[in-house]
């Protein structure tokens, strides 16, 4: 994540989130600490994982104090281990403390979550199916967990409900039907913006496809079913199979031919990578 991208979408976010752990003053810190010191810190690894979120850590102690400096020594994507030293933030020890946690919850969120992609998109390893995300993010964190899934290994699909055109249940039940709501997104929708259309049985697909809806969504059937599916889409559609999809069931799509498979649980479901800050003293 690039200095630019982060000035343009995450600065705000980043400060909402530093306001809301520092509503008027960190009382403690000021409490020990009554004037400037400059210090250094240790970003240490506890677990084995995949680090993601290194600029979003730094970028917290610069919004607090622009010289603070933060010397990295893994990037993104980065296979951790236990015990591994990641960076050193240099500075006033008033910011380091006061910005530790905010900062720690990012890289924590960010790291558990690229882990969590990884594990699963190996187990997709050789096959055609591309893993997305999807729209199950926790508020205010969507643009550092779609990243965190890409630095993963994953796919992001649309990022926000202005990204493209998915009609669901709800929408196809407004709409008076799978046709219908087709028409009407057709009628409406610019022509650089493809359709898709989440289906629950074979007669849903059926008439999507009918309709020329551009993907399916396969959502919630079984693996036998969505065979049958695949079988009647291919070469009208592309596909793609979403409905609990986590590391412990995805195998059962393995060999089904689904274009993609989309999981929520990358984003609500994944751990924390625990990383601590330790060893802070004057220098």
């Amino acid at each position: 994540m690039n200095t630019i991208t982060m000035k343009l979408n995450a600065d705000d976010l980043i400060l909402m989130a530093l306001k809301e752990d520092i509503s008027s003053e960190d009382v403690t810190t000021n409490a020990i600490m009554r004037g400037p010191m400059q210090g250094v810190a240790q970003l240490i690894c506890k677990q084995d994982g995949v680090i993601a979120g290194m600029d979003v850590f730094a970028r917290v102690f610069e919004l607090l104090d622009e010289s603070t400096v933060i010397h990295k020594f893994v990037e993104d994507g980065a296979d951790v281990t236990s015990g591994q030293l990641l960076a050193e933030v240099t500075g006033d020890i008033r910011v380091i403390l006061s910005g530790e946690r905010t900062a720690l919850n990012y890289l924590q969120r960010m790291s558990g979550i690229a882990t969590y992609t990884r594990a699963v998109a190996k187990l997709l390893a050789g096959s055609k199916t591309k893993l997305l995300d999807t729209r199950k993010t926790t508020p205010n964190m969507r643009i550092f967990e779609k990243y965190a899934v890409k630095v993963g290994g994953g796919f992001n699909h649309r990022y926000n409900l202005s990204d493209g055109i998915l009609i669901k249940d709800n929408h196809i039940g407004a709409a008076g039907g799978v046709r219908e709501a087709i028409a009407l997104a057709r009628e409406y929708a610019p022509f650089v913006r493809k359709v898709e259309v989440e289906v629950e049985n074979l007669e849903m697909l059926a008439e999507a496809l009918e309709a020329g809806a551009d993907i399916i969504m396969l959502d919630n059937m079984t693996p036998e079913m969505m065979k049958e599916a695949v079988a009647m889409t291919r070469g009208r559609a592309e596909t793609e199979c979403s409905g609990n999809v986590t590391r412990e069931n995805i195998q059962r799509i393995i060999d089904i031919g689904v274009d993609y498979v989309s999981s929520g649980a990358l984003t609500h479901s994944a751990p924390i990578l625990d990383v601590s800050l330790k060893n802070l003293h004057a220098v």
